[in-house]
């Protein structure tokens, strides 16, 4: 699969890394719905899947221009930039709107996901007794997957590998959130905030010419967990990658309709009328309610009061919708990719 971009494609394929990056980080969200709305999902699939035996040779053999071209890399390397670049900037603006305006954020993801469903479903003409059981499977197990208790901690570097695989998953399958599964499996505020908040203060020291990080026993094991946690996503993107190309070559209609399903259970997840407690630490210790029990994930879902909070959440989803519908608008435009 070859493409050829214009510079404003380009920029705009960065941006969509971006937004991959910051949906990839928040619980409920899954970034892989971003590549299927935008029009990329195949081609990162596909691309992600180039990487393999063919690939590791000519790397190995010095054929680096040739190994650029067969993996995709342009297109790899502008959407991993956009990634990169969101979870150091966007993410971190996420999370201040997060904190300070919640329901708003989480009202524009329901419209988005929202938009999201009608977007992959619209065009989708294969509905029969097959399909529609698989999207009964999924949506059944998108919504059993937000009412599961969360874990506690674990830095064991195995099982950090293995967050680190399962994470991914939000990339590679629209629907399902990879920040969810970790806050399930207990390892969100470790792999997601406090090891990219000590790479982060790591990079900003090496640019100031202080290393006594060095002698940091805690910032150089926290740094030691990202690389795990790294090599254990980009082990699972690949893997993935692999597993879904050939599930959507050969049973499309039913990937299709079980990533629906999926997409359809996440919307309990982001339901904007919930409150939400995130597992934090303070001091390296877990901060514990009035009852002395862990603060984790909470879900208490009610229903809106007639307010003017209410009726601005709701213009927030109708925000979430247009955005969706405008990527879909831009992606056709653009989609001009053969396999």
């Amino acid at each position: 699969m070859q493409s050829t971009r214009t510079f404003p494609d380009k920029v705009f394929l960065v941006i969509k890394g971006l937004a991959m990056g910051a949906a990839n980080k928040v619980p409920g969200v899954s970034g892989g719905v971003v590549a299927f709305v935008a029009g990329f999902y195949e081609e990162f699939i596909y691309s992600l899947q180039r990487v393999n035996k063919t690939a590791f040779k000519l790397f190995f053999n010095g054929r680096f221009k040739s190994f650029f071209r067969y993996i995709n890399g342009k297109f790899l390397g502008l959407l991993f930039l956009g990634m990169v670049v969101s979870y150091f900037s966007v993410s971190k603006i996420l999370d201040y709107f997060i904190d300070n305006y919640e329901l708003y954020v989480w009202s524009t993801f329901f419209g988005m996901i929202l938009g999201s469903i009608y977007y992959i479903s619209k065009d989708f003409k294969a509905w029969n007794r097959t399909t529609i059981t698989a999207l009964i499977l999924g949506a059944v197990v998108g919504i059993g997957i937000s009412f599961l208790n969360p874990a506690k901690e674990n830095d064991n570097l195995w099982f950090v590998f293995f967050c680190g695989i399962i994470s991914v998953s939000g990339m590679t399958l629209p629907g399902f959130s990879g920040s969810f599964i970790l806050i399930l499996l207990g390892n969100y505020v470790l792999l997601l905030v406090d090891s990219v908040n000590a790479l982060y203060d790591t990079v900003a020291d090496v640019f100031t010419g202080n290393f006594e990080f060095l002698k940091n026993e805690v910032r150089m094991r926290m740094l030691k967990v990202l690389a795990v946690f790294t090599l254990g996503s980009v082990t699972g993107l690949v893997t993935f990658s692999h597993l879904l190309n050939y599930i959507l070559k050969h049973y499309k209609n039913i990937t299709l309709a079980t990533i629906v399903g999926f997409i359809v259970g996440s919307l309990g997840v982001v339901w904007p009328w919930k409150e939400t407690i995130y597992k934090t630490y303070e001091n390296g210790s877990y901060i514990l309610d009035s009852t002395g029990k862990q603060v984790v994930k909470n879900y208490q879902r009610f229903f809106p009061e007639a307010s003017t909070e209410t009726y601005i959440a709701i213009a927030y989803i109708a925000l979430g919708i247009l955005i969706v519908l405008g990527l879909e608008w831009y992606g056709q435009r653009t989609r001009q990719i053969k396999i």
